[in-house]
């Protein structure tokens, strides 16, 4: 498997501003065998961005001998797929056909895409979205992101995270498999459900071929909050059942750490953990 970092755990990442050569170095020298870049509304890298300078940009990550096979998208945290708003809507899935496009630019295999959300813990003025209307409108953006996903070659990947949806392994493999598209996979974060009383090993049993790519995180479960996240091997997942289970179902591709804020030894205390989580 191959150890990456997330371009969201470098400084100004997450505004989409840190340059990507800055960010391909510092991931080299530190250890890792890939990046993950991400995708934003505004920066360096939007569903904006032109082909030649995409391609320029997946040049800059392996001219440092890195791996590019996954790319983030957080725009679903603005514009929901799962919003009343029917405009809204259609802005997610448009923003999101363009990134599948700028992600098979980028030579990347799987784009990591957040289906919509009943709530957003760290977002008060968000309100509630009823479970089933999600759940239906979550199932037409993804049907037709499916078919573009297809087009352009890309696995959409659809993420469980802290959204509300999905917190059964059974009910988010039946959604995926309702849309008979190989091109439809799961994102499967490692670190997401520890809160919500979930076991990370037996989501991976669940899953299984569904998973096209992996972040790996760590959580406190005695603080319990979105302030439980903490460094690799720090925390409760239990990374030695992770890797046996992923193995299991034969996965041998990314794990994406996904570290956030950055700090200035962020990297060096993440390839130590991911070192010693591969050996498992």
């Amino acid at each position: 498997m191959k150890k990456c970092i997330s371009y969201w755990s470098f400084p100004g990442g997450i505004e989409g501003a840190c340059p990507i050569s800055e960010a391909a170095a510092g991931a080299a020298k530190a250890g890792f065998d890939g990046i993950e870049l991400c995708i934003h509304t505004s920066g360096l890298l939007t569903p904006d961005t032109d082909e030649a300078t995409c391609r320029s940009y997946a040049d800059t990550v392996r001219s440092q001998g890195l791996a590019l096979e996954t790319m983030a998208s957080g725009m679903s945290w603005e514009f929901s797929p799962t919003s009343p708003d029917p405009d809204i809507r259609r802005q997610a899935v448009e923003l999101h056909r363009k990134a599948l496009q700028r992600a098979a630019w980028l030579g990347c295999r799987t784009m990591l895409y957040v289906p919509g959300a009943i709530t957003i813990p760290w977002n008060g003025a968000y309100k509630p979205v009823r479970y089933d209307l999600a759940v239906e409108w979550a199932r037409e953006a993804i049907a037709t992101l499916g078919q573009t996903a297809a087009e352009v070659g890309v696995n959409l990947g659809v993420e469980n995270v802290w959204n509300g949806l999905f917190y059964s392994p059974l009910e988010f493999a039946a959604f995926i498999d309702s849309f008979n598209n190989p091109a439809v996979g799961i994102y499967f974060d490692i670190g997401n459900m520890l809160a919500h009383q979930q076991w990370p090993p037996h989501w991976i049993e669940i899953l299984g071929k569904r998973i096209c790519a992996i972040h790996v995180k760590d959580f406190k479960l005695a603080v319990g909050t979105l302030e439980g996240f903490c460094d690799l091997l720090d925390g409760d997942v239990p990374f030695a059942e992770v890797m046996a289970a992923l193995r299991a179902i034969g996965y041998d591709r990314t794990l994406v750490a996904e570290m956030m804020p950055p700090d200035p030894t962020i990297l060096e205390r993440t390839i130590t953990a991911l070192n010693k989580i591969v050996n498992m």
